[in-house]
């Protein structure tokens, strides 16, 4: 089992909650619960509703709160997502902390949630504390590395001041290259909403508000990282893309 003071691995039942055999059942709670928010179920009792139903653990409701949306959301981002492609030579914004977890769960081991709009996803989030793990640097050099192969730059990267380490993470953010900046902000939210360069979140709120948008945890786990444990609850692969369904 990894030491979670060290690595940002998977949790003890992890490869049982999300597995194979798992997935079948995550999936189908991703529809109902993406059905529910359609319609404007309340989110704790639809949630609650669609965990009891297909008995889910505590860990697997919150992926699959996490893995959901609803039909209105999923149209509104594909309009207005961005190809990597098409970002070459342009200035992008990044929520960082959501980036950097993502990118060091898919190296460490743990899971990396695909979503119903087909952005990858960490499972471990950040509650008020950061700790660097052994995965921080190398996630930060995976992505400059694909940032630099993709031509795209400079980067803003925004991260959360009342998260603890935040300032340290910075540091090491603009230490890894040249074309990066990073700031600590009281909130980067309204500031990756706001009107400007294509944003790079998997965060939903912040998808909902912003404008163009990169999915580009999936952009560098899928180059990057092909052996990540990604647990695909979208059900149909990435609807984002063109030709996939909605």
């Amino acid at each position: 089992m990894p030491d979670h003071r060290k690595h940002r691995g998977a949790g003890p039942r992890d490869r049982e909650w999300f597995g194979v055999d798992a997935l079948p059942g995550l999936a189908a709670a991703v529809v109902d619960l993406s059905w529910l928010r359609s319609r404007g179920y309340a989110e704790a009792s639809a949630l609650k509703l669609v965990g009891d139903r297909h008995r889910l653990v505590e860990r697997q409701r919150v992926a699959v709160g996490r893995s959901a949306c609803s039909d209105q959301a999923l149209r509104d981002r594909r309009a207005r997502r961005l190809e990597i492609e098409t970002v070459r030579g342009r200035a992008i914004r990044i929520d960082g902390f959501n980036l950097v977890l993502t990118l060091e769960s898919a190296l460490g081991g743990g899971v990396v949630l695909g979503g119903r709009d087909g952005c990858y996803r960490d499972l471990a989030g950040v509650h008020g504390t950061y700790r660097r793990v052994e995965e921080t640097l190398p996630a930060l050099e995976l992505a400059a590395r694909w940032l630099g192969e993709w031509g795209v730059g400079p980067c803003l990267w925004l991260l959360d001041a009342p998260v603890s380490n935040s300032g340290r993470l910075a540091a090491m953010i603009r230490s890894v290259s040249s074309n990066w900046s990073a700031e600590v902000v009281a909130d980067p939210d309204p500031i990756l909403a706001a009107p400007g360069d294509p944003v790079v979140t998997a965060d939903s709120g912040v998808l909902d508000r912003c404008g163009a948008w990169v999915n580009l945890a999936r952009d560098i786990v899928e180059t990057g990282a092909p052996g990540a444990f990604v647990a695909d609850l979208g059900g149909e692969g990435d609807p984002l893309r063109p030709g996939s369904p909605a």
